[in-house]
């Protein structure tokens, strides 16, 4: 009883931080609730839209209020690799060389306009996304734990920007876009910032102690063996979809199931149904996926066919009790 009492409030902690985001990006629930998947998921997220829409505030809200040690790499032309990494430089005093963190060090680590930095400087992410670590000098140095990269991006075409390699963009598990609010939610930014930042007011209320738990309540949460069958039918569907030319990779697979459990865990239950991963599937697939290019000419768009998809799969227990 006390173990699930313990649950609930973990639960209840989760939510408030969720709410607390909520309080100061106006009209973003969705975008709020995914991003927390992601962090639950242990996942990273791409943000992609027009400058000014809420992007860098969302991230900086979400470290905020989860107290994570938390840095921020403004990606210009001129930001190298082993500043992100990190590097060795010589101590002439112990005569030795000593290892320099660099920007990924951290619990949350946001990647401001990812696509202005040159490829190799993207690339240098990779490892620390993909395995928790980086490689310098032939060094190996785990990164903290939890940890989390939100890049954010303006679409490709924009001056100065560099498109993300594929390698790189599997790596993300979601990959969103913020739009520009309607003229009620635009009215209530002007209202909230007439003073103050309310960004400033924002202090943290769970801690990376209470994350790890969640987490670890998250990989808990139950998945049926119909439901493997539903998430691998979703994405085998995009390798043979004449729209595609390029398909989702098993990895996809594997990123689908593990946010559907902590979609699930945010709503309370213990268990995957496949109204969550219907929810998370375009978010999770739309960058892992490339047009062909009768599609493109005949203007389809990748959410479009991903809904086609969707609507064409089967879905389990679908009139069974």
């Amino acid at each position: 009883m006390s173990q699930q009492y313990s649950n609930a409030l973990l639960h209840d902690k989760v939510m408030q931080a969720v709410s607390a985001v909520d309080g100061v990006i106006v009209g973003k629930h969705n975008e709020v609730i995914l991003l927390m998947t992601a962090l639950l998921a242990g996942a990273h997220v791409l943000i992609e839209d027009v400058p000014g829409t809420g992007k860098t505030s969302l991230a900086s809200a979400l470290s905020r209020v989860t107290g994570l040690s938390f840095n921020r790499a403004q990606f210009t032309p001129d930001v190298m690799a082993s500043d992100i990494t990190g590097f060795n430089i010589y101590n002439r005093q112990k005569e030795a060389f000593e290892f320099r963190e660099g920007l990924v060090m951290c619990n949350l680590l946001l990647a401001d306009e990812i696509n202005r930095a040159s490829p190799k400087t993207q690339s240098a992410l990779l490892e620390a996304m993909e395995e928790n670590k980086v490689t310098v000098d032939g060094v190996t140095y785990e990164v903290p734990e939890p940890f989390m990269v939100i890049a954010t991006q303006n679409p490709t075409g924009y001056v100065g920007t560099y498109p993300l390699p594929e390698a790189q963009l599997d790596r993300f598990a979601f990959k969103l876009s913020m739009g520009y609010p309607n003229e009620q939610e635009e009215i209530g930014i002007l209202r909230a910032r007439r003073g103050e930042n309310p960004m400033d007011a924002l202090c943290p209320v769970i801690s990376a102690d209470e994350l790890r738990q969640a987490r670890d309540a998250v990989q808990k949460v139950r998945v049926d063996e119909a439901l493997f069958g539903y998430i691998v039918s979703l994405i085998s569907a995009t390798r043979t979809n004449d729209a595609f030319s390029l398909g989702a990779s098993p990895r996809a697979s594997v990123a689908l199931m593990h946010l559907a459990q902590a979609y699930a865990y945010l709503r309370g239950r213990d268990y995957v149904i496949p109204d969550d991963i219907a929810a998370l599937y375009t978010p999770a697939v739309s960058h892992r996926v490339m047009l062909s290019q009768e599609s493109k000419l005949a203007m389809k768009s990748v959410p479009d066919v991903l809904r086609e998809i969707l609507h064409a799969t089967d879905v389990p227990y679908l009139g069974t009790r």
